[in-house]
């Protein structure tokens, strides 16, 4: 068996839809459900307004900063993403859905920044924005709100800002009340070349010899490591299983990943290449 690690593509059509499948493996939504590259689905709710390790490999670290509302009379803290953060060599990019009392159609409520300077991205879509090096672009994908980041030969980071809707509330009594929309990210991404040895919330999942912990049959597994994958920021790489470094060796890459094609999950049946998709 080749020791490389699989690719899983997170576009859910190469060239005409780059906006993220939620429903797909590399994906990270709602009250933040993963699927991993092992394509099982869990949940990971983190901690209000802290910062976890989603992967965590020698040329790559991705965190992200959780928000949350605690509806009255419930247990538990509901929790989205609202920011990613990514180190990548001696660079730092970091994307965030901006607060909003109210969700406006017509306005961008995405945030960049790039090596602790703020980026201006145009509105429209295919507006694009490059890094001196060229070695990470931002294109939009539609004309505000979505956006492709690009790390060429590294990873793809689709992303969508949405804000809790009135749906949502319906379904969930999020309670939501009316000066946040509660806007967060959906997100879904696609590696190339990761370590056998990655880690992170959602980056371990793609190790060849993973086990994932979850329970077969629950509806929604629930996986802990929140002292694990905690990080003191949302661009740094101290979490107890971080294993990023500036230098990014690249003997600790492996080369010739395996192309498993477009996956999609939501008819819960076998995808071919010999992988079944489980809930």
């Amino acid at each position: 068996m080749p020791s490389s690690m699989p690719v899983v593509e997170s576009i859910t059509s190469e060239g005409q839809n780059k906006k993220p499948n939620c429903h797909a493996p590399g994906a990270a939504c709602f009250d933040p459900r993963f699927i991993g590259g092992d394509v099982v689905v869990f949940y990971f709710h983190g901690k209000s307004n802290e910062h976890f390790s989603l992967v965590s490999d020698p040329n790559l670290q991705i965190n992200a900063r959780f928000i949350r509302l605690r509806p009255a009379g419930r247990s538990r803290d509901y929790t989205w993403i609202q920011a990613i953060g990514l180190l990548f060599g001696s660079e730092t990019f970091s994307l965030e859905a901006k607060h909003a009392a109210t969700w406006d159609e017509e306005s961008d409520h995405l945030k960049f920044s790039y090596n602790g300077n703020d980026i201006v991205l145009p509105e429209g879509h295919l507006s694009s924005w490059q890094s001196p090096e060229s070695d990470l672009t931002v294109e939009r994908t539609s004309d505000r709100n979505s956006v492709l980041v690009t790390l060429p030969d590294v990873a793809e980071i689709s992303v969508n800002a949405v804000p809790m809707t009135r749906e949502d509330d319906g379904i969930h009594y999020y309670q939501i009340p009316s000066d946040n929309c509660f806007a967060h990210l959906e997100l879904q991404f696609k590696f190339y070349g990761l370590s056998s040895k990655v880690e992170g919330v959602l980056g371990r999942t793609y190790q060849p010899d993973f086990v994932n912990p979850t329970k077969s049959g629950i509806a929604m597994p629930v996986v802990g490591g929140e002292d694990k994958y905690r990080t003191s920021s949302l661009l740094a790489a101290n979490c107890y299983s971080c294993i990023f470094s500036q230098a990014g060796a690249s003997d600790h890459r492996d080369s010739s990943p395996i192309d498993f094609g477009t996956l999609d999950c939501t008819s819960g049946a076998s995808s071919g290449s010999g992988i079944v998709c489980r809930r």
